[in-house]
C-alpha cells in the first residue's frame, strides 16, 4: 500500500509511503521525505534553536539559520529537524494510509541522517481483526423491571416516617424502636467522650455506635442494666470498650394514619390510590432504565466472551489507564483518595489493580468484536452518520461544526469517530436482535423496557434511584 501524504501548505507530495504487514499483528512503514520537504524542517529547527542559544547582536530568536549554521555547524540543525519532525511525518503517514495503531511506533533512519533526502521505518502494532461466531444467537439475562407493592408500600412508610411519633410500650425492645438509656462507655476505666450520655434517645438496629449495643439492646425492657465488651468503633484501637447502660424507657414508632387525607395534606395527590400510582409508575420508570443499561452491559459481557484471540497488550494497558484515571476522578469528587477508599474497602492495591485490569480486558475483547461485528454485518459510518456525530460535539462544547470538523482533522481523529459510530451500530443491532431473558429464565420483551409517558422518564420521587446504576457502557 502507497500513500502520499500531502501537507495543504505544499501542492507537491514530498512525502511518500509503503505499508507492509509483519507477523505478531504488526506492520512496518516505509517513509521517504524529500530532500525539499525535510529541507522546511531544518529551518524551522533552527528558528527553534535560535531562541534557546545567544549570539552576539542578534536578539533572541532572531539569528538567521546561515549565522546559526556558521556558528553551530549544520549537523545540529539537521538533528533537531528529525527530532521534531519525524514523529509528524510518522503520524500524518499512519492518518493517509489509515494504520490503526495502537501502540508507539519503533522508528530506525535508514538514510538522511547526515544529509540528502530523510527514509526511515516505522514498525507498529495495530489493531487485529477478530472473529466472534455466534454473535447472532446471543442471550442474555437481565432482572426484570417491575415493582411490587412492598416497594410501595416502603416509599409511603418513608413519607409517613417524616411525621412519626413515639409511644411508651410495655415490651421488650426492637429494632426500630426508640429506647431513652443512660449510657456510659469506657476504656480502661476511664469514661470516654462521645460515647457516655444521660436520657440519651438511641433507635435499636441502627448501628450508630457498635453492633454490640444493638445486640444487648434488643429483647431489654425498662429498668434493665446491661454491662457488656464491645470492639472500639475506631478500627486502630485494640483495647475493648466496657458499656453500663441502663434502659429507663422503650417507646414504639407511631406513623400516621394511611388516608386520603393525609396524602392530599402531604404530596401532590388527593388519594392514596394515586399517590401509590405514581410511586409505581417513578419506580418501575427507574426499573426500566437500570434494565437497559443491565442489558447493554450484558451482552458486551457476552460478546466478549465470544473472543478467543489474545488481546494485544498495549490495548489492555490503554484500556487500564483510561478506567484508572477515571477511577481517580469519581474518588476525588467524592473527596477521597485512592488511599482511603482501600482502607474504607479493606483492599489492597494490587486488588484494585487486578479487578481494573479484569474489567479493562473484558473492554478490549468488546472493542474488538464490536468492530468484528460491524464488519460482518456491513455497518458503516455514512457521511450523514459522521455530520450527525460531529454536531452533537460541537452542541455540546458550543462551537460551530465546522471548527469541530478542523480539529479532529487536525488531531488525525476522524477514524476513531467513524470507528465510535460502527461500534454504536453494532451494538444497537445486536440489542434489537438478542434473547432476553429474566433469573428464572422466562423470556422478556423488550416492550417491558421501553418508557411509555414523559412521567417515568423524569425518575423524580424514588428515594431510591441512583442514576449511577443507570450508566453502562458496554466498551
Amino acid at each position: 500500500m502507497v500513500g502520499a501524504v500531502r501537507d495543504p501548505r505544499y501542492t507537491h507530495a514530498p512525502v511518500k509511503t509503503i505499508v507492509a504487514p509483519l507477523e505478531g499483528n504488526k506492520v512496518k512503514l516505509s517513509v521517504e521525505v524529500d530532500e525539499e520537504e525535510f529541507d522546511k524542517a531544518i529551518t524551522a529547527a533552527y528558528r527553534k534553536i535560535a531562541r534557546e542559544v545567544r549570539i552576539p547582536g542578534f536578539r533572541p530568536g532572531k539569528a538567521p539559520r546561515k549565522v546559526l549554521e556558521k556558528r553551530l555547524g549544520t549537523q545540529i540543525g539537521r538533528e533537531q529537524a528529525l527530532n521534531d519532525a519525524l514523529p509528524e511525518y510518522y503520524a500524518r503517514a499512519i492518518i493517509e494510509n489509515d494504520v490503526d495503531a495502537i501502540d508507539a511506533p519503533q522508528i530506525d533512519i535508514t538514510s538522511g541522517a547526515e544529509e540528502g533526502p530523510v527514509s526511515f521505518e516505522a514498525v507498529v502494532e495495530v489493531r487485529p481483526k477478530v472473529q466472534v461466531p455466534g454473535y447472532e444467537g446471543l442471550r442474555v439475562t437481565i432482572p426484570r423491571p417491575e415493582v411490587g407493592d412492598d416497594e410501595v408500600d416502603a416509599q409511603i412508610d418513608r413519607m409517613r416516617e417524616v411525621q412519626a411519633t413515639f409511644a411508651d410500650v410495655d415490651r421488650p425492645a426492637q429494632d426500630g424502636d426508640a429506647v431513652v438509656v443512660d449510657i456510659t462507655g469506657t476504656l480502661d476505666g476511664e469514661a470516654q467522650d462521645g460515647l457516655t450520655a444521660d436520657d440519651y434517645s438511641y433507635t435499636v438496629g441502627s448501628g450508630a455506635i457498635t453492633p454490640e449495643v444493638d445486640e444487648h439492646l434488643r429483647g431489654a425492657k425498662a429498668g434493665d442494666i446491661l454491662e457488656f465488651a464491645a470492639t472500639h468503633p475506631d478500627p486502630n484501637e485494640e483495647r475493648e470498650l466496657r458499656f453500663r447502660i441502663l434502659v429507663k424507657q422503650v417507646r414504639e414508632k407511631v406513623l400516621p394514619e394511611l388516608t386520603d387525607e393525609w396524602v392530599a395534606e402531604n404530596s401532590e395527590f388527593e388519594t392514596v390510590e394515586a399517590l401509590r400510582d405514581s410511586i409505581r409508575e417513578r419506580a418501575l420508570s427507574v426499573r426500566k432504565l437500570q434494565a437497559q443499561a443491565a442489558l447493554r452491559e450484558a451482552v458486551g459481557t457476552e460478546l466478549a466472551k465470544l473472543v478467543t484471540d489474545e488481546v494485544p497488550e498495549a490495548l489492555v494497558n490503554h484500556e487500564l489507564s483510561h478506567r484508572a484515571q477515571d477511577f481517580a476522578m469519581r474518588l476525588q469528587a467524592q473527596g477521597l483518595t485512592p488511599e482511603q477508599w482501600l482502607q474504607i474497602t479493606g483492599k489492597s492495591s494490587d486488588e484494585l489493580t487486578a479487578e481494573l485490569r479484569e474489567a479493562a480486558e473484558v473492554s478490549a475483547k468488546v472493542d474488538l468484536a464490536l468492530r468484528a461485528v460491524a464488519d460482518a454485518e456491513g455497518l458503516e459510518c455514512t457521511e450523514e452518520d459522521l455530520e450527525a456525530e460531529l454536531s452533537g460535539v460541537a452542541e455540546r462544547v458550543g462551537e460551530p461544526v465546522e471548527r469541530v470538523r478542523s480539529e479532529f482533522e487536525r488531531g488525525g481523529n476522524l477514524s476513531a469517530v467513524r470507528s465510535d459510530v460502527r461500534k454504536r451500530k453494532a451494538l444497537d443491532w445486536l440489542l434489537e436482535r438478542v434473547e432476553i431473558v429474566d433469573e428464572d429464565g422466562q423470556p422478556i420483551d423488550r416492550d417491558e423496557l421501553e418508557l411509555t409517558s414523559p412521567s417515568e422518564s423524569s425518575g423524580e420521587g424514588d428515594d431510591e434511584t441512583d442514576t449511577n446504576e443507570t450508566e453502562s457502557d458496554p466498551t
